[in-house]
């Protein structure tokens, strides 16, 4: 029975994340060389338009926003990410 007031979780995006090579940076729930997908929600889920700047990120590499690591350019971690493959990462990474 779901709980009043839940909010379903997305499910795991695990072949873009694959894809991605997300996690030679980021773990769930404890920073390693990036910051945490908890640590990135946490941060960002209550920012407005948080979402459409961390897609970009995700499309296009950037500058550090936590500690001195960017996010490196596409080719460097997987090749090139479209609008909404970005979006379904954002918004799970947001929904931890």
């Amino acid at each position: 029975m779901p709980v009043a007031g839940a909010v379903a979780q997305p499910p795991e995006p695990s072949n873009l994340i694959d894809q991605q090579h997300c996690m030679f940076c980021h773990t769930s729930d404890a920073p390693f060389l990036a910051p945490s997908f908890h640590q990135i929600a946490e941060r960002y889920r209550d920012t407005p338009n948080a979402s459409t700047m961390l897609e970009e990120k995700l499309r296009h590499g950037g500058k550090a926003h936590w500690g001195d690591m960017s996010m490196p350019l596409p080719d460097d971690r997987g090749g090139p990410l479209s609008a909404e493959d970005a979006r379904t990462l954002v918004q799970w990474v947001l929904s931890q």
